[in-house]
C-alpha cells in the first residue's frame, strides 16, 4: 500500500493505482470525461488535470500513478485554471443545442460546463460540423458534432463487447468516431455505448425525442430474459415505459445490460397487447369480463377432470414467468390431482428431477476463472453478460475451450474472445467428444475413464488446459441442456470436474429456469413432460402460462396441431396469441406490470415491483391463478400479496446441485438440440421492433 496526501487528507491506496482511484476511494470528485472505472485509461480528454507537488505542470489524475508521499491538490488555482482551459477547448466546436439534445439533463458536459465553463465564448470562428451516420436500429449517431473524442465507445467495443466496431479516423479537429466503411454496430451489448457516452453524440434511436429526462419516473426492476437476472432502472412517463437502463450491481451485471434487456420494452406498448379476457364462441373471439372468463375455465377444468380424469389436464409454463406464478401454477395442477406441468419446453430429454440445476459458482467469479470448458453453447449470443465476464478473464490470461457445433460457433471469432481450443463437431457427437476429453484426463492421471473414448489430439489439448490453472469451470450451455443425451453430458462433465477440480454448472436458459425447478414446475412423480403433452393427444385440457408453442417449444408447429385437438386450451398471456387453438385468452401482466421474483443462474432470488399500472383489464398472473384456485375450491390459495406467495414458495431452501445418478451413453443421438436465437428467446423480444431490425435478428429466426 502507498500513502499519499490528497487535498490535505491522507489516503492509503494499492501500489500501481492512479490518483483518480485514490480520489474515488476518499470521496474527492475530480471532473473527467474519458475515464471510466470499467475501461482502460486513455487520458485524452485532459479534464482531470490536478496539481501534483514538484510536478512542473498539472497532471492528468486518471493516468498519474501514485507514489509514496505524493501530495496532490485538486482545488488550487493551478488545477482549476487548467480544468477551465480544457473545458473552453472542449466547447470550441461543441454545438449549443442543449434544448433539443436527448442527453440534456443527464449530460456530463452540461454539468461540468456549469462548474468550469465560461459565461461567454471567446471563439468567433466557424464551428466544425460532422456528418451524421447510420449505424443500425438501436444507436443514433445523428449529431456527431457533439462528440468530444473521449473514446469511451471505442474502448467499450474493444474491451467489453470484444468487437472494435467504432474507431477514430483522421487527426486533430478533423477526428471523427465512425464505423468501418459501410458497417453497422451489431454487438449484442451495443446499447451500453449510449450509457457511457458523456455527451449527446450517441443516443437511443427508439427513445429519440420521446421525453426529457426530468419528466421520467425511475423504478428498479429485473430483466425477464436470460439467466443473468440483470438489474434494471425502468423509466416511466404517463404510465408508459419509455426507456430501460442498467442499475449497477457488481455481483450480477456490473453496470452493463444486453440490448434485449434494454430494448424489449417496446413490446410492452405494442399493438398486439391483450387487454381484456376473450372467449372463442362459434369460432369467433368475443370480449368478456373476468368473472365470466374465470368461471368458464374453472367449470371446463372440473368437467374434463370428471369426464377424463385429472391426468388429462396439463400445464406448459414459461421459465420467463415469475417464481410466484410458477408456484401457483404448480399448486393449481397438483390441487386438481395432476402432475402434468413442465417448464422444459425446448428439452429433448427429460430425466427425473434430481437437484436444482444451476451455474455452479457465483456469477462474479466468472471473471476470475483461469480455465473454462464450454459445452453446447453459443456463449456470446445466449448469455451476453456471462460472455462479457469470461472475456475479461481471457484478457487476464484465462484459457477457454469449447465443444460445440458449427451453428453455435460459426467462426473462430464468433464469441469475440480468444478461444484456445474449439472442437467443432455435430451435436450428436458431443457425448463422445466429452468422453474423449475424459479419456485424455484419465490417461494423464492414471485413473479409469468413465466411458469409452480416445485421447485424440483435440481432447488432449482440452485436457491439458483443464489440468492446469487453479480456478476452473465446465459450463453446459442451452444446447447441452436441451440435448437428447443431456444427462450423459452432465455425468461426463461431473467426472471431468471431479478429476480436474473444476466446478460444473449450467448457464441456464431463462430468467427463472432455476426458480422453476425450485418450485416444482416439472413432473415430480409420473406426470407427463412437455414433449409428451405436445404429442400423442393425451391432453384434453391445457393451460399455457406465457407460452407460444410454435416458438417456445421443441415441437414447434406440430405443437399447435396437438393442442388444436384438445377440448379446452387456456392461454394466459400479455399478448393476443395462440388464437388458432385457444378457447380462452386471459390477459396477464408482463414483468413491468406485476410484482414478482426471478431466481438467476447462481440461485440469487431477486424481487421487483410493478413499474406501471396494468394495461386495460390486464391482471398479474399470480392473482389470476389464485382466483382460479379459489373457484376450483383448492386449499392454500388464500394469498393477499405476491410477498406471501414468495414466502410460501421459498419455505424449503433450493437444493442447488448438478450431481446426477444418470448413466453415461456416448452413442450418437438423432436431431440437433432446439435453441432459441438471441432475439427469439421470448414473447417480449420477438415483439420488439428495433431488436427485430438488428443484424442478429435478420440472420436467423429460430436457430436449430
Amino acid at each position: 500500500m502507498v500513502e499519499i496526501e490528497l487535498d490535505g487528507k491522507k489516503v492509503e491506496i494499492q501500489e500501481g493505482s492512479m490518483v483518480m482511484h485514490a480520489a474515488e476511494k476518499s470521496g474527492v470528485y475530480i471532473p473527467h470525461f474519458c475515464y471510466h472505472k470499467k475501461l482502460s485509461i486513455a487520458a485524452n480528454c485532459r479534464m482531470c488535470l490536478v496539481d501534483v507537488e514538484k510536478a512542473p505542470k498539472p497532471m492528468p489524475a486518471c493516468a498519474t500513478p501514485v507514489t509514496q508521499g505524493m501530495i496532490v491538490r485538486t482545488k488550487t488555482d493551478k488545477a482549476l485554471k487548467a480544468q477551465k482551459s480544457v473545458m473552453e477547448f472542449l466547447l470550441i466546436n461543441h454545438p449549443l443545442d442543449c434544448p433539443i439534445c436527448d442527453q440534456g439533463g443527464e449530460c456530463q458536459l452540461q454539468d461540468l460546463a456549469v462548474g468550469y465553463g465560461g459565461s461567454a465564448s471567446r471563439y468567433q470562428e466557424e464551428k466544425r460540423v460532422v456528418f451524421h451516420k447510420d449505424v443500425g436500429p438501436l444507436i443514433s449517431m445523428e449529431e456527431m458534432s457533439r462528440c468530444i473524442h473521449c473514446t469511451r465507445c471505442v474502448r467499450f467495443g474493444q474491451e467489453i463487447a470484444g468487437v472494435m466496431e467504432l474507431g477514430m479516423s483522421h487527426r486533430g479537429e478533423h477526428s471523427e468516431i465512425e464505423t468501418f466503411v459501410g458497417h453497422s454496430v451489431d454487438s449484442e451489448l451495443s446499447g451500453n455505448m449510449i450509457d457511457i457516452c458523456p455527451v449527446g453524440a450517441l443516443t437511443s434511436k427508439p427513445f429519440r425525442y420521446q421525453a426529457r429526462t426530468w419528466e421520467l419516473g425511475r423504478r428498479k426492476s429485473v430483466s425477464p430474459h436470460d439467466s443473468t437476472g440483470a438489474n434494471l432502472i425502468v423509466q416511466v412517463k404517463n404510465n408508459q415505459v419509455l426507456r430501460v437502463v442498467p442499475l449497477e450491481n457488481d455481483a450480477v451485471n456490473e453496470c452493463w445490460i444486453a440490448d434485449r434487456d434494454r430494448y424489449s420494452y417496446e413490446a410492452l406498448n405494442g399493438a398486439d397487447r391483450l387487454t381484456t379476457p376473450m372467449l372463442k364462441q362459434g369460432g369467433q373471439w368475443k370480449e368478456v369480463d373476468w368473472q365470466t372468463a374465470l368461471e368458464y375455465v374453472a367449470n371446463g377444468l372440473k368437467n374434463i377432470k370428471n369426464d377424463h380424469g385429472a391426468n388429462s389436464i396439463g400445464a406448459l409454463v414459461s421459465p420467463h414467468s415469475t417464481l410466484e406464478e410458477l408456484y401457483l401454477a404448480a399448486g393449481l395442477l397438483r390441487g386438481l390431482g395432476s402432475d402434468n406441468i413442465d417448464y422444459r419446453l425446448r428439452n429433448a430429454e427429460f430425466g427425473k428431477a434430481e437437484g436444482v440445476r444451476w451455474l455452479g459458482l457465483p456469477i462474479a467469479e466468472l471473471t476470475q476463472l483461469q480455465r473454462v470448458l464450454v459445452v453446447g453453447s453459443n456463449l456470446r449470443k445466449d448469455h451476453p453478460l456471462f460472455a462479457q465476464r469470461i472475456r475479461q478473464a481471457v484478457r487476464h490470461g484465462a484459457q477457454v475451450s469449447a465443444i460445440t457445433s458449427k451453428s453455435l460457433y460459426p467462426s473462430a471469432d464468433a464469441w469475440a474472445m480468444n478461444v484456445a481450443q474449439a472442437q467443432v463437431t455435430p451435436a450428436a457427437q458431443w457425448a463422445q467428444a466429452l468422453a474423449n476429453v475424459a479419456a485424455a484426463i484419465a490417461a494423464e492421471k492414471g485413473v479409469t475413464a468413465p466411458a469409452a473414448g480416445q485421447a485424440t489430439p483435440e481432447a488432449q489439448a482440452i485436457a491439458k488446459s483443464l489440468l492446469g490453472g487453479e480456478r476452473k469451470a465446465v459450463l453446459l450451455g442451452n444446447a447441452a441442456a436441451h440435448h437428447a443425451n443431456a444427462s450423459s453430458l452432465l455425468a461426463l462433465a461431473n467426472w471431468i470436474g471431479a478429476q480436474t477440480g473444476a466446478s460444473v454448472g449450467y448457464l441456464t436458459e431463462a430468467a427463472n429456469t432455476v426458480g422453476a425447478q425450485w418450485v416444482g414446475a416439472q413432473p415430480q412423480a409420473a406426470g407427463l413432460n412437455a414433449a409428451q403433452m405436445l404429442t400423442g393427444g393425451k391432453l384434453k385440457a391445457a393451460v399455457l402460462l406465457a407460452v407460444e408453442p410454435e416458438y417456445d417449444t421443441a415441437a414447434g408447429q406440430a405443437a399447435a396441431a396437438t393442442l388444436d385437438a384438445a377440448e379446452m386450451v387456456v392461454t394466459l398471456s400479455p399478448f393476443k396469441t395462440n388464437l388458432a387453438f385457444s378457447d380462452v385468452l386471459l390477459p396477464i401482466a408482463p414483468f413491468s406490470e406485476t410484482s414478482g421474483s426471478f431466481v438467476n443462474a447462481e440461485g440469487r432470488v431477486q424481487s421487483f415491483h410493478a413499474v406501471v399500472k396494468p394495461l386495460g383489464e390486464t391482471r398479474p398472473a399470480w392473482k389470476v391463478l389464485r382466483v382460479l384456485g379459489n373457484l376450483l375450491g383448492l386449499n392454500s390459495f388464500d394469498f393477499e400479496s405476491s410477498q406471501e406467495v414468495l414466502a410460501a414458495a421459498t419455505t424449503k431452501a433450493a437444493n442447488l446441485s448438478n450431481a446426477t445418478q444418470a448413466g453415461i451413453n456416448v452413442a450418437a443421438t438423432a436431431g440437433e438440440p432446439v435453441v432459441a436465437s438471441i432475439y427469439q428467446l421470448d414473447g417480449l423480444v420477438r415483439r420488439a421492433p428495433s431488436l427485430q431490425l438488428t443484424a442478429d435478428a435478420r440472420e436467423q429466426g429460430v436457430a436449430a
